[in-house]
């Protein structure tokens, strides 16, 4: 199995996004490359601890590979977007792929470079190595599951076009 963590603006959505995706696992949201330990939901939002509200993701490479993961993951973000997305903003909302294995890092960079032909502005998505990574409290986790008319900055409804391709 391989793994990726995705930092995408909240992370409920991304979650409840990547997690239906064909191939992906597993999914947990947490909170990624911060200045501190053990984070709290208050703390990333409150104290300047760096973090960024991310989801991990292990997923099976013979069923769907990191690019095809990644071309779903750009089509719920604004890779453009510094510390923002859609009406969250702050460095805790900002857009990231980190990795362990370094060998992801040129897939995940040659990625970005020929993502980048595609846009007229730069692409803000922070590119690596996982530093640190905490699990979010257990309210968090699968939080559109637990509350379907939560909030949520993506538009879901682009899982049916996905069950189409």
């Amino acid at each position: 199995m391989s793994e990726i963590w995705l930092a995408g603006g909240c992370f409920w959505g991304v979650q409840a996004f990547l997690s239906r995706l064909p191939g992906v696992i597993h999914t947990e949201v947490g909170y990624a490359n911060g200045n501190t330990e053990n984070p709290t939901y208050e703390d990333v939002c409150r104290r300047s601890t760096g973090h960024a509200e991310t989801v991990y993701v292990k997923y099976d490479r013979t069923k769907i590979s990191m690019e095809k993961l990644l071309d779903y993951f750009f089509r719920i973000i604004d890779p453009t977007s510094l510390n923002r997305q859609g009406n969250d903003i702050g460095t805790q909302y900002r857009t990231g792929i980190y990795y362990k294995n370094f060998e992801d890092e040129e897939i995940i960079k040659s990625y970005i470079n020929n993502k980048q032909e595609l846009y007229k502005r730069k692409i803000l998505t922070e590119v690596l190595p996982l530093d640190n990574f905490y699990k979010a409290e257990d309210y968090h986790q699968e939080y559109l599951e637990k509350n379907p008319n939560g909030y949520c900055h993506i538009d879901l409804s682009i899982l049916n076009e996905i069950g189409k391709e």
